[in-house]
């Protein structure tokens, strides 16, 4: 086997051109004293598809803009194994993702800084983060930012039913909301999106487009990261594979993985760093033994219910019309509005399974449309989904290489449904859903359940049920979490460097010790700005 070629010496190495990879390269590179180099493994994001928003039907599980992984068997699925999609082209998920803008809640982030012992990460910290990214479609206020490059719009649609949905909600207890994102989500409303004028924003657009002749930055697409190159516990670089040659390339000041919860953990473990036991058992030599890489995987498990309808207008009829496709085509090719500007989801609900909870632990993703599952085709009838998630699953996995070879895919295992409170919430959520549906405001439209039907109606059978018709909604986390330095479990510390490596960082989703309350995209480029700021400052103290 011949020597790998030297690509050459950069100061800053970014390995995945994601989310949190096209903040930080453009962060960066606006110092003129610094070189910059991005690696993303896919391709650009010049597909017609990423931009049309209703295009993700077409992004997720193709292989061209998705490394389309699956997850083992899971139990708490009744031993079945889901699409695990990940962006595979720049701009990462947010190029594939339902564009929806959600931060969170207060509380997950003072969690956070209770569980690192750090307030840089409680809310009062992040808030002005998030604001300095945020270009909101009200402008600037007390919660948003107005002029940055994160655009955030309204939707340009509204259906009916969903208004109708949204009625029978608050008869069932649930208050309106205007704004998701001030802290506590509460409420029944309208999702914003990352869209300008219909048209999806994904981070290449907002963060590396504008910045493309910068000097100081080079963008290499097609590059399989294999690992990061060691020298007594300090990263030196990594090693990777472009067009069929391997190549090393050498960071001076620092190395960042930015390749998201599955990539990041991934190639710590090909590095050598992570359980010694699972890298000994894949024949990798251990150069830090590092056990929590790769544990602490958390994600949202969705419920998808399914109600027929009569009377009223559902996607699906439109759809399944030649007609009605030609109308969407067009009202969007003049107006930039209509069917094909939709987001997965437009109507989102946030409430409690529990009335002593102090803030909500259910989320719902509810959809004018209906099919059996992703990829397949709209139902022929009118139907509504209402799909609810458990905010905070107790339930926790992990993702595990099977060998040393960057092109294998990995072991994914969210464990969903293994704990009992996760079991208890998905139960009482089912119930809800149903409480929801029977409010006068649907009445009308005499809703009848197809999904997962009125036979599953005990504990027992609504438990089984949530086993067969859980998916998940692609939020991983956590995998590379940041924590105090006695926490034997912790990967990073609060300033995101790898523990025990020098002069290598993770700055993604995968640092997050607990799930946030809502869609992780936005958290991640909250955390990609943070980190970015932390590299400046540890390359000009003061």
């Amino acid at each position: 086997m011949s020597a790998p070629r030297d690509f050459g010496e950069f100061d800053y190495v970014i390995v995945g051109g994601g989310t949190a990879g096209c903040v930080l390269a453009n962060r960066l590179s606006a110092d003129p004293e610094v070189s910059v180099l991005l690696l993303e493994a896919g391709g650009k994001d010049n597909w017609i598809w990423i931009h049309i928003p209703v295009g993700y039907l077409f992004c997720i599980g193709n292989p061209r803009t998705d490394w389309c992984y699956r997850t083992e068997p899971e139990a708490g699925l009744n031993g079945r194994s889901v699409l695990y999609a990940r962006g595979r082209v720049l701009g990462g998920c947010s190029s594939i993702n339902a564009m929806l803008y959600l931060r969170g809640q207060a509380r997950d982030y003072n969690e956070w800084a209770a569980l690192t012992a750090d307030p840089r990460w409680a809310w009062e910290s992040v808030l002005p983060v998030f604001k300095g990214s945020e270009d909101h479609w009200r402008g600037g206020d007390t919660q948003h930012g107005a002029g940055g490059e994160w655009r955030v719009e309204q939707q340009r649609l509204r259906w009916d039913i969903l208004d109708r949905f949204a009625q029978a909600a608050q008869q069932a207890g649930v208050s309106g909301t205007q704004d998701f994102n001030g802290g506590d989500n509460n409420g029944v409303g309208q999702f914003e999106v990352n869209q300008r004028r219909g048209v999806r924003w994904n981070t290449s657009k907002a963060f590396l487009r504008p910045v493309l002749g910068r000097p100081t930055l080079k963008i290499v697409t097609h590059a399989l990261i294999d690992k990061v190159t060691l020298r007594d516990r300090q990263a030196q670089g990594v090693a990777f594979a472009l067009a069929g040659v391997d190549y090393v390339v050498r960071a001076r000041i620092e190395t960042v993985l930015t390749a998201g919860a599955i990539g990041s953990p991934a190639i710590l473990q090909r590095s050598g760093i992570g359980p010694a036991a699972l890298l000994q058992s894949r024949g990798v030599a251990v150069n830090h033994a590092l056990p929590g890489v790769g544990s602490n995987l958390q994600d949202h498990l969705q419920l998808r219910m399914i109600y027929q309808v009569q009377g009223i207008k559902t996607l699906n009829q439109q759809a399944n019309s030649l007609w009605g496709k030609a109308m969407m085509g067009l009202e969007y090719a003049f107006f930039r509005r209509g069917p094909l500007t939709m987001a997965p989801s437009q109507l989102g609900l946030f409430t409690r399974s529990q009335a002593h909870f102090a803030t909500p632990d259910l989320e719902y993703h509810v959809q004018p449309l209906s099919l059996d599952k992703f990829g397949e085709p709209l139902h022929n009838f009118p139907a509504f989904t209402a799909s609810v998630c458990n905010l905070r699953p107790a339930s926790r996995g992990y993702v595990h290489i099977r060998d040393a070879a960057p092109a294998s895919a990995p072991a994914i295992a969210p464990c969903y449904l293994s704990h009992e409170d996760d079991r208890q919430t998905a139960v009482r959520a089912l119930r809800l859903t149903r409480r929801i549906v029977a409010q006068p405001a649907l009445a009308p439209y005499f809703p009848q359940e197809y999904l997962p039907g009125i036979g599953a109606d005990s504990d027992a059978a609504l438990l089984q049920a949530a086993g067969d018709i859980g998916t998940t909604i692609f939020h991983p986390v956590g995998t590379c979490a940041m924590g105090r330095p006695d926490d034997p479990q912790a990967v990073t510390d609060t300033e995101l460097r790898v523990r025990g490596i020098a002069k290598l960082r993770v700055i993604d989703a995968s640092i997050m010790p607990t799930i946030t309350s809502g869609n992780t995209n936005s958290p991640t480029l909250m955390i990609a700005e943070r980190g970015a700021a932390l590299l400046r400052a540890a390359r000009r103290p003061g």
